[in-house]
């Protein structure tokens, strides 16, 4: 099995690691009472209802 011959520094390793961590965007629902934009699966902070 092939072995490196010098050691990769830790930016190059964290690098390559590290492009798919992204910051994604929070899916929203429509409020039914309210009509505005909110978390599934939480009350919503405008009019306190859940579902």
């Amino acid at each position: 099995m092939p072995v490196p011959k010098k050691r990769h520094p830790k930016g190059r390793t964290r690098r390559r690691r590290g492009g798919h961590k992204k910051i994604k965007l929070p899916n929203l629902v429509v409020c039914k009472s309210c009509k505005k934009l909110k978390e599934p699966h939480v009350a919503c902070p405008y009019c306190g209802n859940y579902k």
